[in-house]
């Protein structure tokens, strides 16, 4: 039902004067008793800031883990060598047992994955190879990758300029190049370098695009497992097969480095770094395979049937693994918002606490005030105007104490941000709803003191000493 508007002229005349004497009555009684009123919101102010700091950490916990979904894709399988090095005294073995060969991850089961599979998109594959990279004099260390067309798109990685690989020369093998932005830094500091030669190792490459910059913390590449592109240059898969290193072929130079690696080392030559060696023993044609599922919800099922498909093409020989990492994200959100239920939890026990404080505070206040409320009562208060007043109280410093707790919550999200290096987010849905559980709170708990005083007998309270 509608009122009209003479109705709400009435109703805003005779509520108006009468909402604004009990609040001014209600900040009285509270400034006679400043130290109390400070005290009893205390426990609000807490409860407030606690929810609100744990709603802040939750909040840039998830951004977190979407900015890491974005940064994998959310519906990719990533298929990783097993490099198997193992060292110890030899062990007697069966003579009925024989060790199965695998050929280890090669380019044929990215072409097979996404030929054999109907749910997978695309399949690209990813050689990464540790380099030198050399232009007018000056040399730095860096890695060659060889990829395919879709690399880019899988993996979020765009274009400040420039034109990615064609078809016509990933399969050809053409010795084109995309460079990182550190790169271009280093050996194009003053000219485009579109278009350009470049020595990477002992072949020569033409530039063709120039990555835009992707700012990503040191922690979260380690922790995902992705490089910085920066230093990177990417070639055609098959140029990088065909002019760099094959690792599925034996060479004359693997033949050498086998050779050299038995050989006594002197004390004045360099030792073998970990990654090189790493890199003598790893036989398998790719670093990396990345899968695109055409719906996520499909992942699981296509990382088993990868799973079995690879498993017969490398005889039974468990030397990949597949890692999904949406899974692994959500789990690791999952983990993280029980964690922030939780705390928030056990922060709103003080809501609870600081509820419990505003009753007691005003049922106490009640008794000390009982030749007051007579008085009010003598002169033409009514029960409702004395309710309204012990329950205006408690809502004030309810109030007043989710108001300071908000500041405090603020101000706790920023510091640990600062000093704890968690991200956080304080959102204004959060600063509403700890508003809403602040005058809620006072509310609740204000009823029964305010109940208690307006059932007073006015002249068993004038009588009371």
């Amino acid at each position: 039902m509608r009122l009209d508007p003479a109705t709400l002229a009435r109703l805003r005349a005779e509520l108006g004067p009468q909402a604004n004497l009990t609040f001014r009555t209600a900040v009285e009684a509270l400034q006679h008793n400043k130290l109390r009123a400070s005290l009893t919101s205390l426990g609000i102010l807490f409860g407030v800031a606690s929810v609100i700091a744990m709603l802040a950490i939750g909040k840039g916990a998830e951004r977190e883990i979407l900015e890491q979904l974005r940064l994998l894709g959310s519906n990719n399988l990533l298929i990783t060598p097993l490099v198997q090095q193992k060292e110890g005294p030899i062990e007697e073995r069966s003579e009925k047992e024989v060790k199965k060969f695998s050929p280890g991850l090669t380019y044929a089961d990215a072409e097979a994955i996404a030929r054999v599979i109907p749910a997978v998109d695309v399949a690209c594959a990813e050689i990464v190879l540790n380099t030198t990279i050399t232009r007018e004099g000056r040399h730095r260390s860096g890695k060659v990758v060889g990829v395919d067309t879709t690399y880019f798109r899988l993996t979020n990685l765009a274009l400040a300029s420039g034109d990615p690989f064609t078809p016509l020369q990933v399969e050809r093998g053409l010795p084109v190049a995309i460079i990182g932005l550190g790169v271009r830094s280093r050996f194009f500091t003053t000219e485009d370098p579109i278009g350009k030669p470049l020595k990477v190792g002992n072949n020569w490459v033409t530039v063709i695009g120039v990555l835009a910059d992707r700012r990503v913390s040191t922690q979260t590449t380690q922790k995902l497992g992705i490089r910085d592109v920066s230093m990177d240059v990417y070639v055609p898969a098959r140029t990088l097969l065909l002019r760099f290193r094959n690792r599925a072929q034996l060479t004359q130079r693997d033949i050498e480095t086998a050779a050299r690696s038995f050989t006594f080392v002197s004390s004045d030559s360099a030792p073998e770094s970990e990654a090189d060696r790493q890199e003598r023993l790893n036989r398998n044609q790719l670093d990396r395979i990345i899968v695109r599922v055409s719906d996520s919800k499909l992942v699981p099922s296509v990382a088993s049937v990868v799973q079995r498909m690879l498993a017969r093409r490398h005889n039974s020989v468990v030397d990949f693994e597949i890692t999904v990492p949406e899974l692994l994200l959500k789990q690791e959100q999952r983990t993280k918002t029980i964690f922030n239920v939780v705390l928030g939890a056990i922060a709103s026990i003080s809501l609870v606490v600081g509820g419990i404080g505003i009753m007691n505070i005003m049922l106490a206040s009640v008794l000390e005030r009982i030749r007051e409320i007579g008085v009010r009562r003598a002169v033409g208060a009514t029960r409702r105007d004395i309710l309204l007043q012990f329950l205006s109280e408690a809502v004030l410093i309810s109030v007043v104490g989710g108001v300071a707790g908000i500041l405090v919550g603020g101000g706790l999200s920023a510091a640990i941000q600062r000093f704890a290096g968690i991200q956080t987010i304080v959102s204004y849905l959060s600063v509403v709803v700890a508003f809403g559980v602040s005058f809620t709170v006072g509310l609740a708990f204000g009823i029964m003191p305010a109940h208690r005083a307006a059932r007073q007998d006015p002249v068993v309270c004038l009588r009371y000493e």
